[in-house]
Formats: structure tokens, sequence, C-alpha cells
């Protein structure tokens, strides 16, 4: 791991987030909260928020993080769901490790809960696709 120990705790915050590509009818279940293994997003959030605290014992350099906040979102759009994450820390290292791994585990946990609908005749995934992951502000405070 980087040796931190000279920098100084500030305030920090990240937000990121990703976008899973479902079938229309999928979306339709969803909105109907009819999927099988229960409420996509009440689980997807729930996952997320793991998923954030968990980060340093998933990505090895990653320093374990006091977090303050964690604040998973989800938005329906046309074609698939828009999930976020905002964590905020007062420490020596920045948080967005602990957003984006907030944004994946949150996809994927879609992606868990509704492969069964997505699926085609061969179990292929044609449709289904996890993309623009990614940070979209990092703050510090100075």
């Amino acid at each position: 791991m980087i040796d931190i120990g000279d920098k100084e705790e500030v305030r920090r915050e990240a937000k990121a987030e990703g976008f899973i590509r479902l079938k229309e009818s999928t979306m339709r279940r969803i909105a109907e909260n009819d999927i099988k293994k229960g409420n996509v997003e009440e689980v997807s959030k729930v996952s997320g928020i793991l998923g954030a605290k968990m980060t340093p014992q998933v990505i090895p350099h990653c320093h374990p993080i006091p977090l303050e906040s964690v604040e998973p979102s989800m938005r329906v759009e046309e074609n698939g769901i828009r999930v976020a994450c905002r964590v905020r820390a007062r420490y020596r290292t920045g948080v967005e490790m602990e957003s984006l791994m907030c944004v994946n585990s949150m996809l994927l946990t879609v992606w868990d809960m509704v492969k069964y609908l997505e699926k085609d005749e061969d179990g292929q995934y044609n449709e289904t696709e996890i993309s623009e992951v990614r940070v979209v502000k990092k703050t510090k405070e100075r």
C-alpha cells in the first residue's frame, strides 16, 4: 500500500455512476415489482452499500477508510437503469474506489436479479450490457 501517513485528513467525496441496458420486457417487470428475487432497487442499494464498505477486502492496495456516508441511487431510463453512488469520508486518501465498488455492486446485483428474464433461448445475454461506469465527481476540502 502507498504510505499516506504524512497526508492531512480532509473531507473527501466521490460520485460514480454506471448503466445497465435491459430488455423492455424486463424493465416492465421491474416497474411492476414482479421479480422473483425481490425488489431490484432495494436489494441493489443494500448491495452497493456493502460493496463500498468491502472495498479494501476486494482491492488489495486500497486503505480501509472510515466511511461517513454511502448514498446509492437508481434512475430508470429508456433502455435500462442508471445507478449512482456518492461516498463521503474524512481521511488521508480519496473515496473514488469505494464509490466505484458501490456502483459495480449495484449493477451486478441488478443483472443477477433479472438474468432469468434477460437470457435468450440459448442462455445468452444478447441485449444485456453494463457500461458507462465512471467517476463523475471527486472533491477534497483544502
